[in-house]
């Protein structure tokens, strides 16, 4: 009896063991990611808080902290990472996807709006999803082709196209399950850049597009039909029209008719950050810039112009307004609000509040009560111009001269930000927010004859669409380029640490329990930091800049850290910080990793342009069709180095001479380059011709 009881045990046990085999082998499979996936829902990803082993929605949890609580790295340790695998993105243009990852399943976005699902075991592609957005239309956006990542809910993944379509894909094939356009009017330049949110069974998303002239709004679609559940808009229309809800009609009151802001559509499109409250039942959402940029063309009598730059707090069920707080009333600077919002619990003169910090582009560090939208306090994290702050009732102090832009003058920060769409994260254990700051100098002056949709070269861009109501550095900047990683302090509202960079434009950053802080940088780095103390601990170059945020998480008991790298967003179109470039790449390290890294070329510039033949005298208008058709996507020929777009004034001179076979339905329109056919003639393209050339010559060293 007791050989018979020993020989069922063992055969139990080698049952298991086989079991445990088939089910380690099916990791990966179809089988193992619709069960991972089908899991994820609200309650997932507040249970996942508690320990979060899995990154399953785009700043880890619904406050979107981006802390994890994961310590197996740490500070003692993390010099021990090493690259675990790499995955090649098949990009050239800008990633700033954080990953998702749940049960070892990662989805990453690349530029284009390519969705990859990738085994983060093993660093293998289980399928990848291209929704096919015309390349030549990649013109409409201001700030490159990017995509920041999707959302995971019951066994489908969404993304949001470049183009303006929610796409849901079942999370296991990749195939499409349902497709809507989320766009209402497709004669204007309307583009989807974010990362969609789920919230109660639904697929929340915004849009871009403010600096061509559209109306921002916010939809939700039922996530598993996609059938349209409600929208609000973010700023009124046109008051001859009935109104769309009693927020529309309060937020027209704010603004001068006499404007016609409806034409420019007004702005205020919620391109980035949304955050939900379970506990609240709050949804709350950042908003964006003026349509025109000036505040005198948008609204000549004045004016805050609700709901731009600000923080509206909406019922995820209807999609109704609860309240709101303005962060830069009457924009004038593109100061968008739309930068990641984290929700914390913190003590505010010795009593718990429940608050939303906020580092928006204007420069100052907000914390709002999250409840009702009031005010507790900012503080600027950067130098500002602007104002000298803020009063009780939470309106900026501005400085007078900051409105009166009949001169060029440097606008401080500049439309840049001083923070911008790259997440800042929040530790909870040190009670400090990290966030990437900069300035990226740029004057702004108001264009007094501007009309809307009025090409007239010399207006920034205005072929391709820009409608500022300003001109960009009609006088060279006199203000100083800066990146830094700030640790900031909210209660105390200064700052506790800083490390400075070589450029602007560095990335997202992630903090987590073994105190430690990661960031990406644009010279080409992957670095963690003592969130302490901001030591430095570890480095790794990555060949490119990095703007994305790293997200680390856990696969069969072994802490990872991954980072999608690939230079660009708009200050990375025509700048960089490396000599190096390479596809967009998904890095994995983990301790003890030994994967080599990939190939880096060095990045391809000739010697600055000489040769091609011009007339002198064409200069001049060769300039302003260049400042109004080329400039924001090339920089200045020569001057500038190129970012993950050429510098025309270091191109081969064949290439130069023979510029219009580029400019009218040339080859790279597949990459995103526009068809200038229509727009400019081959005279234009002479005179272009004959101002990169006459500027590469100006500029040599005599």
């Amino acid at each position: 009896m007791k050989k018979i009881h020993a020989a069922l045990a063992l055969g139990a046990l080698l049952c298991l063991g086989a079991a445990s085999a088939v089910a380690q082998s099916a990791k990966g499979s179809p089988e193992h990611i619709k069960a991972a996936t089908q899991k994820v829902d609200g309650a997932f990803i507040r249970a996942n808080t508690a320990k979060t082993p899995d990154w399953p929605s785009y700043g880890l949890d619904y406050a979107e902290t981006r802390f994890s609580k994961l310590d197996q790295v740490n500070a003692g340790n993390v010099k021990e990472l090493g690259l675990a695998w790499s995955y090649d993105l098949q990009s050239t243009r800008g990633v700033e996807a954080t990953p998702l990852v749940v049960d070892g399943i990662m989805y990453v976005t690349a530029s284009w709006s390519v969705v990859h699902a990738i085994d983060a075991r093993t660093g293998k592609k289980i399928w990848s999803y291209d929704p096919k957005v015309d390349r030549s239309k990649g013109f409409r956006g201001c700030c490159d082709v990017v995509n920041r990542g999707v959302a995971l809910y019951q066994g489908k993944v969404y993304v949001a196209s470049y183009d303006g379509r929610l796409i849901a894909l079942d999370a296991a094939t990749g195939q499409v399950a349902w497709e809507k356009d989320t766009i209402i009017d497709h004669s204007r330049a309307y583009t989807i850049t974010g990362a969609p949110r789920v919230f109660k069974g639904k697929v929340v998303i915004g849009n871009g597009g403010a600096e061509y002239g559209v109306r921002g709004y916010v939809t939700a679609y039922d996530a598993a039909s996609g059938e349209q559940k409600w929208r609000w808009f973010v700023v009124p229309g046109d008051p001859s029209k009935p109104f769309e809800d009693a927020s529309m009609a309060k937020a027209a009151k704010t603004w001068d008719p006499s404007g016609k802001y409806w034409e420019a559509g007004g702005g205020g499109t919620a391109w980035d950050s949304i955050t939900y409250d379970p506990e609240l039942n709050l949804m709350y959402v950042g908003t964006g810039n003026g349509s025109p940029w000036a505040h005198s063309k948008r609204s000549p009598k004045g004016g805050d112009n609700l709901y731009l730059a600000s923080i509206v707090a909406l019922d995820p069920d209807t999609g109704q307004y609860k309240w709101h707080y303005q962060e830069t009333p009457g924009d004038n600077w593109d100061y968008t609000s739309t930068q990641p919002m984290i929700l914390a619990d913190i003590k505010v003169g010795g009593k718990p509040r429940k608050v939303i910090l906020h580092a928006p582009k204007n420069g100052f560090f907000f914390v709002i009560d999250r409840t009702n939208g009031k005010f507790i306090s900012a503080k600027n994290f950067v130098e500002v111009n602007w104002a000298t702050g803020y009063d009780k009732n939470g309106r900026p102090i501005e400085i007078a001269a900051a409105r009166q832009n009949t001169k060029p003058g440097d606008s401080i920060p500049g439309p840049f930000g001083a923070h911008n769409w790259h997440p800042m994260s929040y530790n909870p254990q040190t009670g400090l927010a990290y966030l990437p700051a900069q300035h990226v100098p740029l004057n702004l002056m108001d264009d007094k004859d501007w009309k809307f949709n009025e090409n007239m070269p010399g207006r920034p861009h205005a072929a391709l669409g820009w409608n500022t109501a300003m001109f960009a550095n009609a006088a060279p900047p006199t203000s100083k380029p800066m990146g830094r990683l700030v640790a900031w302090d909210p209660v105390a509202q200064k700052e506790a640490w800083g490390v400075e960079y070589a450029s602007p434009w560095n990335g997202g950053t992630l903090t987590t329990a073994g105190n430690l802080v990661f960031q990406g940088t644009a010279d080409g780095r992957l670095v963690a930091y003592d969130a302490k103390s901001g030591e430095k601990l570890w480095e790794t170059p990555t060949g490119t800049g990095v703007v994305a945020a790293p997200a680390t998480f856990m696969v069969d008991g072994k802490q990872y850290v991954s980072v999608a790298v690939g230079w660009g967003g708009v200050y990375g179109l025509a700048q960089r910080a490396t000599e190096r470039q390479g596809p967009g790449t998904v890095y994995t390290f983990a301790v003890g990793g030994t994967a080599p890294k990939p190939e880096f070329v060095q990045y391809r510039m000739e010697k600055l342009l000489q040769g091609v033949k011009y007339d002198p005298a064409k200069v001049e208008a060769g300039t302003y069709l260049y400042v109004s058709n080329c400039v924001f996507c090339h920089g200045v020929p020569g001057v500038d180095r190129g970012g993950n777009i050429p510098n025309l004034g270091y191109m081969n001179s064949a290439f130069i001479e023979n510029l219009d076979k580029s400019v009218f339905k040339g080859p790279a329109m597949n990459r995103g380059m526009p068809d200038f056919t229509g727009k400019l003639t081959p005279e234009d393209v002479d005179k272009i011709k004959a101002f990169i050339q006459g500027t590469a010559d100006a500029i040599r060293p005599k």
